[in-house]
């Protein structure tokens, strides 16, 4: 399973003290629950899956691939300047040097490269069990 992220900002990772929150008003409050929620939710689908295929001994057969520090224009789902696509080109070519994860020290390059290798080989293995 390749699991295709769209990319997350480290926004909420933010710290706030007591005094700044208490000036918020309830579009504030929304906009970081919002923000919030997302990201739980992808990071709870994240854990499942990768904690099903890991009981299953499956782990090799599980990639998601999610950029979680995005910043500036390139968290706008609506810009689609030239300059902002450059921006997420070199997002994506960065995040394919980066390691899996601190357990995995294979980069998301050679992961996506494994990952390719086995869905050609099952392509081919059911093609041939197919001419039988």
């Amino acid at each position: 399973l390749l699991s295709l992220g769209t990319g997350t900002t480290s926004e909420f990772d933010k710290t706030h003290t007591a005094e700044e929150t208490a000036k918020w008003g309830a579009l504030q409050w929304m906009l970081v629950i919002q923000q919030m929620t997302e990201a739980a939710s992808s990071y709870m689908t994240d854990y499942y899956l990768s904690t099903v295929f890991q009981d299953l001994h499956s782990q090799n057969n599980y990639l998601r691939v999610q950029e979680n520090a995005l910043t500036g224009t390139t968290t706008k789902a609506d810009d689609a300047s030239e300059a902002n696509m450059e921006l997420l080109a070199q997002v994506g070519e960065s995040l394919l040097k980066k390691p899996v994860s601190k357990d995995n020290p294979e980069t998301y390059e050679e992961a996506l490269k494994r990952f390719a290798k086995l869905l050609s080989d099952r392509k081919k293995l059911r093609a041939n069990k197919a001419s039988y």
